[in-house]
């Protein structure tokens, strides 16, 4: 079960206001001082596996079902977009075959299973200025309040989504299930060359510049709770490296006892609770209100289209490559994101 480390609360240490760097943007680019982990070479029998997963989607007659909750009616099936096969990266077949303990049968089944559900969800063209039905404007108002923030990389080179439930702005609804998928794919966006998996810094604070709204909840309704963790779990296997959570009131130590049964055993492992975030996160990439040097004040007006043009910009990039290469599923996620010329990881190796 879940319990407390460290401090009961995180004692942020007081920083250097002269080293303080103003920022109220994203961080387009990761800092030179962070490198990502060196990647792990596959087994004889794990990149065999690979090959057959591959192999599979690289099928030119596969139909793949339009919704999760209707994904054995076969009379409702569509081949790969464009997008879809730009989704189905090297990276993502490992990602799924890992979460499925290398068994291809499964890990096939639940790739065509995100497949429709990120059709049914609205998020299935690699972003809204393709077609996706989940973005910007549709969930703007839920963070006027700057309750989500991409911000900074941890030590391991991990773009970092900072979730703050005490800036909750908005009555419980469908749209902030939305919402914080829109802000997931857009962390991926800055996801940089050789990192697939992305950090979450959870911050429990209330926040007195946040009006009460009647029907807002700080702490999500249990049904909800369930919901973003099958979302989380089932469509975004391996994407959590590291989850920080600080200031946990008792309310939600009550609402994580009641979702424990739903989060699997390795999801469980990547929580830290109330450890101090420079153990984790260089201070130059962390926010100064958690003992890092970014001067970091949200503005929705400054902060929002800043964050939807340089994510825009990152998926356009990283299609071009995709377009460039035969638009092919199976190419690396990394030299997608890369500059290099050539895959480091050829399609039929």
């Amino acid at each position: 079960m879940f319990k407390r480390f460290g401090k009961k609360k995180e004692e942020v240490a007081d920083s250097n206001k002269k080293t303080l760097v103003k920022v109220d943007t994203p961080i387009a680019e990761l800092p030179e001082s962070i490198h990502p982990p060196k990647s792990v070479k596959l087994t004889s029998e794990q990149h065999e596996k690979y090959i057959t997963v591959l192999n599979h989607f690289k099928n030119p007659d596969l139909m793949i079902p339009m919704t999760e909750k209707n994904r054995n009616d076969t009379s409702d099936l569509m081949p790969l977009s464009i997008f879809e096969k730009a989704w189905i990266t090297r990276e993502c077949i490992l990602r799924y075959l890992r979460a499925t303990k290398w068994v291809v049968k499964d890990a096939i089944q639940r790739i065509i299973l995100s497949l429709a559900w990120r059709r049914e969800f609205g998020i299935n063209n690699f972003g809204e200025e393709n077609g996706d039905k989940i973005n910007s404007d549709l969930v703007a108002i839920e963070n006027e309040s700057g309750k989500q923030v991409v911000l900074g990389y941890e030590n391991d080179a991990r773009p970092i989504l900072y979730l703050k439930p005490g800036r909750q702005n908005t009555k419980t609804s469908h749209r902030q299930v939305q919402h914080l998928v829109f802000m997931l794919e857009r962390v991926i966006d800055f996801m940089p060359q050789g990192q697939d998996s992305l950090a979450l810094l959870i911050d429990f604070k209330e926040y007195s510049d946040v009006p009460k709204v009647t029907g807002n909840s700080k702490i999500p309704p249990l049904g909800v709770g369930k919901e973003v963790l099958h979302i989380l779990q089932t469509h975004y296997p391996e994407r959590l490296g590291k989850a920080l959570l600080t200031n946990i009131p008792w309310l939600a130590w009550s609402f994580l006892k009641l979702i424990h049964p739903f989060i699997d055993p390795q999801t469980r492992e990547k929580l830290v609770f109330d450890e101090p975030f420079p153990k984790y996160v260089p201070p130059q990439a962390l926010d100064a209100t958690y003992g890092g040097e970014l001067d970091f004040k949200y503005d929705h007006e400054v902060y929002w289209p800043s964050l939807i043009k340089i994510s825009k910009q990152k998926r356009e990039h990283y299609l071009k490559r995709f377009e460039k290469f035969g638009s092919v599923v199976g190419l690396s996620e990394y030299d997608l994101r890369g500059h290099a010329d050539e895959l480091l990881y050829p399609v039929e190796a």
